[in-house]
Formats: structure tokens, sequence, C-alpha cells
């Protein structure tokens, strides 16, 4: 069990003053990007779904209600990500190169520069190093969204994430009333995903794949499963994506795949797998990593996986792509001769 979930999708917009219209403005200058587009999105329920935002002459900017505060990510064309923290009736501004996107600057409220301080602080440290100063900045802060934002990015989205170190920080972060709807979330969450690890039954899952076909755990049942996630802008996991269909055209029924799609456009699935034939269900909403699917099995990188027997046990989690065909063949390998 190895990658976690993308939880409270992260955003990017933020805060300054403004009125009491529940209006929420972003609003930034990038150098090096004179015309282009990236999306935002956000995870609230008055806030569903990603919008697209447009950059004029390297300006931009981006108005929506909201009820209350909310955490919003940006999805830039090179597909790394910036949080912001959004309150109604507030102005955030941002700053920042195209270039370097590590070093834009977000102002407007106390939360917005908290991140981007902690940020720019530990851009060049050690993966250890870092580790310390989120920390520091969730016992200093815990109730700032920023703390839950530093949990979530830097111990849980990691090749080996720390779940128990997680759930402590979780804790201080409950304990002091911030974030506290996030904070019982990600419990809920984490104590999923301890059910998802290698040993454990493959929770069951169902859901429409882009057929608009029923697809889940029934498709895998009494076989040597995969389910993988993957991304149109991932090339690890369309790697993987290939694997998988010469192994399917290799061993045809033998081997049940499943396969979940973070694109926020579903059209943009289609197309790959109409492109490379792929004939197995493959599952996109458009909610990115918080599609209810991936939550749920924890798939929340693209390119994690999930290998599962003929009992419906999982064997192994997140392989790399070699070892991911070695696994597979070997399974059934063993299957074939206990016959």
């Amino acid at each position: 069990m190895k990658k976690f979930i993308g939880y409270l999708l992260l955003t990017l917009i933020l805060v300054s003053c403004g009125s009491k219209s529940g209006k929420f403005r972003l609003e930034g200058r990038f150098r090096n990007l004179n015309q282009g587009e990236f999306y935002i999105y956000s995870n609230s329920a008055d806030n569903a779904g990603p919008d697209t935002i447009k950059v004029s002459g390297g300006r931009f900017a981006y108005t929506k209600d909201i009820r209350q505060p909310a955490t919003l990510v940006i999805i830039f064309p090179n597909f790394s990500v910036q949080p912001v923290f959004a309150e109604p009736g507030a102005t955030v501004k941002v700053r920042g190169d195209a270039s370097h996107l590590k070093a834009m600057e977000i102002t407007g409220t106390d939360d917005n520069e908290l991140m981007t301080a902690f940020r720019l602080a530990t851009n060049d440290l050690t993966p250890p190093e870092t580790l310390k100063a989120v920390d520091r900045l969730v016992k200093e802060h815990p109730a700032s969204p920023a703390a839950m934002y530093a949990i979530e990015r830097y111990v849980l989205k990691q090749p080996h994430p720390d779940y128990a170190h997680a759930q402590r920080l979780t804790a201080l972060v409950a304990k002091a009333g911030g974030s506290n709807y996030a904070a019982r979330w990600l419990d809920r969450a984490l104590r999923q995903l301890s059910r998802t690890g290698t040993g454990n039954t493959l929770p069951a899952f169902t859901a429409r794949d882009t057929e608009g076909k029923a697809a889940g755990s029934s498709t895998l049942r009494g076989k040597v499963g995969v389910v993988s996630a993957w991304a149109s802008w991932n090339y690890s996991s369309q790697n993987i994506q290939r694997r998988l269909s010469r192994l399917k055209r290799e061993y045809g029924s033998r081997l049940a795949l499943v396969s979940v799609c973070l694109d926020a456009r579903p059209e943009d699935c289609r197309r790959f797998t109409e492109r490379d034939s792929v004939r197995w269900p493959n599952i996109c909403d458009g909610k990115m990593w918080e599609s209810p699917t991936a939550l749920r099995l924890g798939l929340q990188t693209a390119s994690a996986n999930i290998v599962t027997d003929s009992r419906g046990r999982i064997v192994a989690r997140d392989l790399q792509p070699q070892a991911l065909e070695d696994r597979i063949r070997e399974m059934l390998q063993q299957e074939k001769a206990a016959r």
C-alpha cells in the first residue's frame, strides 16, 4: 500500500478582501506565459467539477460564488498543482514565472501567505527535512487549512506514506477545530485505506464505465485481476495500460482488468482507449482524484495499481510497470500449474 489519495483537491485562488456578496476572485499574472489555460478544481458540494481559466497577455482572472471557505487546486499545463484557500467575498492574487512555478507567490489572506512561505521554505529541502517542517507547521498552525494540505501533500502523497504519522497530525488538526470537516474526512479515508493493503480483500465497488456499462469488483471475481489508475497526461500510467493490453491479448479471459481514469474530461479517456483499442472497463467520471472509486480503493496517483488473486485478495499494490507485468505472469503461470 503505497500511494494515497488526493484527498480534498487543492486550490489555488485566494483571498484578500471583499464584500459579503460571497463572490470569490482569483487574479494574477505570469511571466513566460502569454496565452494559455489551466484547470481549477474544487471538491466541495457547491463548487464541484473543474473549471478552465484562460490566460491572455500573461494575465488571468476568475470569479465564482462560494458559500463557505474552500480549498481549491489549480492544475497547470505541466500538471503541477498549487493550493489556494478561498473565502467568500475575498480576492487572491497570484504572481509567478510559468517556467518556475515552484517559486509562485499567492497573497491576499493569512492562510495563503502561510502556505506560500512554507512552500518556498521547503522547495529545496530533503524529504526527511520536509516532514519535520510539516510537523512544525501543523503544531504551530493546526487550525489553518494549510496544515491539512501539508499533511495530504507531503506526508500522504508519497511513494511510501506513513499513515500512522498522518493520523497523529490529523488528530491535532481535528482537536484545534481547524479544517474540522476535512480532518474527520481524512481520518475516515485513512481507516478505509488501511483496509486496502496487501493481504486484505478488495473492497466491493461498482461504477459505470465510459460505455455506460456496469463495472466493478464483480468483474474481477474468480480470476487474477488488476485495478489500475491512469491519466492521459501521465506517461508511466499509459505505459502500464499498454502492457496490460498486451497481457490481455495474450491471456484473454484468464486476466480480468478494470481501470480508473483520473482525467478531468471523460472524452480524453475515451479518445485514448479508442486509439489504443483498450478492451476492458474504464471508469472515468471527471472527478479526478475525488472519484468515488479512486477514493474507495486508495487509487489517488496516476499509475497506482492493485493486483488481486482469484479469491479477491490483494496480493500487491502500486508496482512499477515491469514488476507489475512480471507479477501478473507469475500468478497466471501458478494458476495454470495448479489446475
